[in-house]
């Protein structure tokens, strides 16, 4: 039985990663510090995921543990020392804090003599997390722990998009999620190149779909949310049966779809189907998906290398529009949740300063002409 180690028995984690995986035959450790979670996972080894359709299918996943980080980090050790392939869905800003045990388990497999090689797959809503998680484990690795990594341990990067709205069950490991999947692996940074999961796209420049997804799915997944709260909804579906809403929307994808295709040459009618299936998607009425849960954390979203400011940025780099986002990105940060501590932060910021200084705070922006246009619209 091959062995996968998964850092994160939440949603995304049970709901998406640890589907392939098991479809791929993997035995699953998940590896998370919710105590409830963890133990049901052991209790019954097993757990369903409903899909969002017609009929509404289930899906069992079986041959799961969990163990919890925090309780038995030696057991995340003992278990990454025989892992075929470790992935995570954690969080961009929670990977630093699994480094250490992943370089633990790393120095596990050299002291063992494991030199089967191993892939680390960060799946998450970030370019370039695996290598971004390569440089927090470096700093707990001994120089020959080092050695080892950069010979058998690969950090390819990877691109995931399902939607798993929030959701809360009487069954803490029971998921509903949507039926589109997608999950992109460069082949580039492979390590176990021999091992090719089934339903897994491989490529050899991962950039261009990273990116695609990115700008298309995550900025226009925010967009909705902020226009939508903007305009009262409370649920990604009623900010999309808003026909004013859903042609802003569009607009913002329309642009996005213009620097796609200057900056990788997409074909432009493939890419124009994929923004239709995207919004497909965001209608789908068998998902309730909060404007709460997508639009939390806007700090974060308007950061420097996001899917808002980015594509900004590339947009006015090559001359081209980007009306539709900056009128999008005014509404970010005019977005307000009590229950958001970021969301509350970046109120504080802006009554605290004037409105220039503040967006070149949240965004780190330094390009002045770019700073001012989003000013005036605060």
């Amino acid at each position: 039985m091959k062995h996968a180690v998964h850092f994160g028995a939440g949603n995304i984690g049970r709901g998406f990663i640890g589907e392939i995986l098991f479809e791929n035959g993997f035995h699953i450790d998940f590896i998370d510090v919710n105590e409830k979670v963890i133990d049901a996972l052991n209790e019954r080894g097993k757990y369903e995921i409903e899909i969002a359709q017609e009929g509404q299918p289930r899906i069992e996943v079986a041959d799961v543990a969990g163990i919890n980080s925090k309780e038995h980090p030696d057991q995340v050790v003992a278990a990454i020392q025989k892992a075929a392939i470790v992935t995570t869905a954690i969080g961009p800003n929670i990977l630093p804090f699994i480094a250490e045990l992943l370089a633990k388990g790393i120095e596990a497999r050299r002291a063992a003599g494991n030199t089967q090689p191993l892939d680390v797959l960060a799946c998450e809503n970030m370019i370039g997390g695996s290598q971004f998680l390569y440089q927090e484990v470096k700093k707990y690795l001994s120089p020959e722990g080092l050695e080892f990594t950069e010979k058998y341990i690969g950090f390819p990067n990877a691109a995931v998009d399902r939607i798993v709205p929030a959701q809360s069950h009487e069954d803490p490991l029971f998921v509903v999620v949507e039926p589109f999947n997608e999950w992109v692996v460069e082949t580039s940074r492979l390590k176990h190149s021999a091992l090719r999961l089934d339903k897994v796209h491989y490529e050899e420049d991962l950039e261009p779909f990273i990116e695609r997804k990115l700008f298309s799915v995550n900025s226009g997944h925010a967009t909705s949310a902020y226009i939508g709260a903007h305009a009262g909804a409370k649920t990604i579906l009623e900010a999309l049966q808003n026909e004013q809403t859903k042609s802003q929307i569009e607009a913002v994808l329309a642009e996005i779809r213009s620097l796609l295709i200057a900056k990788w040459n997409f074909d432009e009618k493939e890419l124009e189907d994929y923004h239709k299936i995207i919004i497909q998607r965001f209608e789908n009425p068998f998902i309730v998906d909060e404007v709460s849960r997508v639009a939390r954390t806007p700090i974060r979203k308007l950061g420097y290398d996001e899917r808002f400011i980015r594509p900004i940025r590339e947009l006015k780099e090559r001359g081209l529009a980007y009306d539709n986002l900056l009128k999008t990105v005014s509404y970010a940060f005019a977005y307000r949740d009590t229950s958001d501590e970021e969301s509350v932060k970046l109120g504080q910021i802006l009554a605290s300063q004037p409105a220039e200084e503040a967006v070149a705070q949240v965004t780190s922006l330094t390009d002045q002409e770019l700073i001012k246009e989003i000013a005036a619209l605060l």
